[in-house]
């Protein structure tokens, strides 16, 4: 019997072999994303579902059952976009920095969202999302309720899609362009308060602009005596335990202002005061820590990076907790304005928040961190500029002084424009820094080309003068969503507002 003869092993069999594994393991890589994407948005569906159980056996067998489930479930779908698009501020620049991994950063983040928003994110809320719109010149209760309604869909519809492209927005805003939109839409454009809104369209430039200021201000105090001194061990021990009590003292009076806020308002002394005492009590203790923890590390930048890790993990978790406490309410001050009206028949400027709503709210926001957040994270953290801890320190401290500073004041901002244009401002001082610091390349020529004792070539100032460190897509596209964002929400509400009417 003769043998089978067997096809020739030659060059054609082999590519074809490749390229038939190449298509299997490209087959194979779908099927996990795409099951990926099923095991996410079943879960988000779970806890719609959850969100409209506890809407029925709260309302038991009311009248008006079926629209508080429906009011639940959009509340818990704003929820879950605001913790996908909004809470990545708070935890990217450490991620960024590798001081946290992306597990560990949700970990942080989930719980102290939930916890800021349970502990401190209060027992009254505004219905109208920083008065907005009159009430009182809202026809009935039943119109209102559909405008709100109306505002909770569009906001969550335009977080959603900005979340799809990868752009950070305001929350805060989307909500304000939707009850704007819906109130004008049932009421006319007599029912907005035009002042107020006029504060709204100052905050996209004044967020921006002071976030990335004051980020780049630390950022070139850090480079000037921190990386480019010769004795760099003798330098983070004279000034890394004073940059830790200034991020003390102003995340303890940014937590006390907005994590803190709903149940506890202390005045401009006493917030003086728990500052002053905060960074003095915090330098006595981090001073003797850095010397011991310099003692034998290399004079070098990655020495100075490992000394600004633990401070950045404690930012993430503020940051989240003073989010978590003040930012709720945008999925949940409209949801309490619909229950309220729906069982009253009135319009209130202000309601409780029955527990199971803020257990829509708090656990809705860390849910949709976990199932769609680090697109977003990886977004702010590495996509717009590079980071490091020095740098993800600047942006995270920026964040807490620029809203203090923004309040005494009584200028409006937001969270979101602070810490992206925080992000923005160090990577364009970066890029400034680069090209003209004489210090910078001076301390290069005295190495011979070598920098933290390793080789560096030296770029020509040609190359110099066009190197970009901020990517100009990713700048061009956040600008773009941040301008758009309460106009479109707006457009949107009020089409939404006009279709339900014509449902109902």
């Amino acid at each position: 019997m003769s043998e089978r003869k067997q096809p020739p092993v030659d060059g054609l069999t082999k590519q074809s072999l490749d390229k038939d594994l190449a298509k299997l393991v490209q087959v194979e890589a779908a099927a996990r994303s795409i099951s990926s994407q099923v095991v996410t948005h079943g879960l988000a569906l779970v806890f719609l579902g959850v969100s409209g159980l506890l809407a029925a056996i709260y309302a038991g067998m009311a009248t008006h059952t079926v629209m508080i489930i429906v009011a639940a479930v959009l509340g818990g779908y704003m929820a879950l976009n605001i913790g996908a698009n909004d809470v990545a501020n708070n935890v990217s620049p450490a991620v960024g920095a590798r001081a946290l991994t992306m597990f560990g950063a949700l970990i942080i983040a989930a719980i102290f969202e939930s916890a800021g928003a349970l502990i401190a994110g209060g027992d009254v809320v505004a219905t109208i999302s920083k008065g907005i719109i009159d009430p009182n010149k809202v026809a009935s209760s039943t119109v209102f309720v559909w405008s709100m309604m109306a505002a909770l869909i569009s906001a969550a519809l335009w977080i959603n899609l900005a979340t799809w492209l990868g752009a950070p927005v305001s929350t805060t805003h989307a909500v304000v362009g939707g009850v704007m939109g819906a109130g004008i839409a049932a009421g006319g454009f007599g029912v907005v308060n035009w002042g107020t809104m006029s504060g709204i369209a100052a905050s996209w430039v004044i967020s921006p602009l002071l976030g990335g200021i004051i980020a780049a201000l630390f950022l070139a105090f850090i480079k000037i005596n921190l990386i480019y001194q010769h004795d760099k061990i003798a330098a983070a021990r004279r000034w890394i335990p004073l940059l830790i009590a200034v991020m003390a003292s102003a995340f303890t009076v940014y937590l006390v202002m907005k994590g803190l806020g709903r149940v506890w308002k202390p005045g401009a002394l006493m917030l003086t005061a728990i500052g002053i005492a905060m960074f003095f009590g915090s330098w006595a203790v981090i001073h003797p820590l850095i010397r011991r923890q310099s003692r034998g590390m290399e004079n070098r930048n990655q020495s100075l990076r490992k000394l600004f890790r633990l401070p950045l993990i404690f930012s993430a978790a503020l940051l989240s907790f003073a989010h978590g406490a003040n930012d709720v309410a945008n999925a949940i001050g409209p949801l309490a304005a619909i229950i309220h009206s729906i069982q009253s028949g009135a319009i209130a400027g202000k309601v409780a928040i029955p527990t199971w709503i803020m257990l829509i709210g708090a656990f809705g926001i860390s849910i949709g961190l976990f199932l769609y957040g680090p697109k977003l994270v990886r977004m702010v953290g590495d996509k717009i500029t590079k980071m490091n801890p020095m740098r993800a320190y600047c942006v995270a401290l920026s964040a807490a002084i620029t809203v203090i500073v923004a309040s005494w004041l009584g200028l409006p901002v937001s969270s979101t424009h602070i810490a992206v244009g925080a992000v923005f401002g160090v990577g364009f001082f970066r890029e400034y820094y680069t090209r003209h610091s004489k210090r910078r390349r001076a301390m290069i020529n005295d190495r011979g080309g070598k920098a933290d004792s390793k080789p560096r070539k030296l770029m020509p100032p040609d190359e110099i003068a066009y190197r970009k460190l901020v990517r100009r897509s990713h700048f061009m596209t956040i600008i773009a969503a941040w301008l758009i964002t309460v106009p479109a929400t707006a457009g949107l509400a009020a089409v939404i507002f006009y279709g339900l009417n014509l449902i109902r």
